[in-house]
């Protein structure tokens, strides 16, 4: 069935007239020249006075956007936000396609010595959800990663998939690597937000890739591996949070990275948090973990996530056996196009 599959993107689709804000395409404020030419597109929130730079990296098949709901929130609170496109997605190049897990750090490494050099005596913290905090996990690992202030991975994309999983979405992406999937194909239904808004702002926006390529699709099941091998040897401090309510990342995959993070990584469990933390409808309470965490890191979490993350863990939740360790990769957000109306 696949070489029947269609290699073009789906268009972008129009909302309700009423929820027409939703299908807003909203221009970047700031581009990034990086080492090899490439123009990346970001938007900026900056802070009046700002007391620290967030760099902040979208997941797989979002774009810049996925911040627009909690970067004025640091903003406010003296946190200047840019949010770049990852090359392949948004309006950054490659559109739909994989640059690979080399080309992607490299594109954040770049973005940080720009920052760095605009920002001299600011402090400057990385931020990466889903895909994005996959790729700043590989960055952070690297004997020559970049110093920064600190690294906040929000449900980062970890999975040691298993060869029967693994080897077959391979052959396909070998064979048919530009035919498309939408994640209608797969017999399981996800849930990555419960804030309906926000995933219909996510369907809507003309930034959103709504079908995937199986090349790309192959390339972040590859990143994801990467990922959760490299969780023992990131640098610098790091904050790593997660929702008990994560369908897209499984506890079986995120405990044995949680358990493999170097001594001293923060860990932030929160009680009813989907994989779009801050986009849930407590959203809230993690924008304050993080910007507590940045002002006075010594302190405990607002939200109780430290301890929540330590009682959690001692039930043994996420241990090999305690569920089923491979399941068919959710290919979101195109699967939003079930939205009611």
């Amino acid at each position: 069935m696949l070489p029947a599959c269609s290699t073009t993107l789906p268009p972008v689709p129009k909302p309700p007239a009423r929820f027409a804000q939703l299908g807003q395409m909203v221009a970047p404020q700031k581009i990034f020249t990086l080492s090899d030419g490439a123009k990346i597109p970001a938007r900026l929130w900056p802070a009046a006075q700002p007391r620290a730079i967030l760099l902040a990296l979208h997941g797989f098949n979002d774009s810049r956007d996925a911040w627009e709901s909690s970067a004025p929130f640091f903003a406010a609170h003296g946190v200047t936000v840019v949010a770049p496109d990852q090359r392949g997605f948004g309006q950054a190049p490659q559109r739909g396609g994989w640059a690979g897990t080399t080309r992607m750090v490299e594109d954040v490494r770049d973005e940080v010595v720009q920052l760095q050099q605009a920002y001299p005596q600011t402090p400057l913290y990385l931020v990466g959800e889903s895909m994005g905090g996959a790729v700043l996990m590989q960055l952070m690992a690297q004997p020559d990663a970049p110093h920064v202030a600190g690294t906040i991975l929000l449900a980062p994309a970890v999975w040691n998939f298993s060869w029967a999983t693994d080897l077959p979405l391979r052959v396909m992406a070998q064979l048919f690597p530009n035919s498309l999937v939408t994640g209608r194909e797969l017999p399981v239904h996800e849930v990555a937000s419960d804030n309906i808004m926000a995933l219909a702002r996510l369907y809507y926006d003309p930034l959103t890739l709504r079908a995937t390529r199986l090349q790309a699709l192959q390339g972040l099941v590859t990143l994801m591996k990467q990922a959760a091998l490299a969780a023992p040897r990131l640098h610098g401090p790091v904050l790593c949070v997660y929702g008990d309510h994560d369908q897209l990342v499984p506890p079986t995959a995120m405990v044995p990275v949680w358990q493999r993070m170097p001594a001293g990584t923060r860990l932030d469990l929160i009680s009813g948090g989907h994989h779009l933390l801050l986009r849930d409808r407590q959203g809230a309470r993690v924008m304050q973990d993080l910007l507590s965490w940045i002002n006075t890191p010594e302190n405990w979490l607002p939200s109780g996530g430290d301890s929540a993350a330590a009682a959690w863990l001692a039930t043994g939740v996420g241990e090999a056996g305690a569920e089923k360790q491979d399941v068919p990769l959710p290919v979101l957000p195109a699967m939003l196009d079930r939205l009611v109306q």
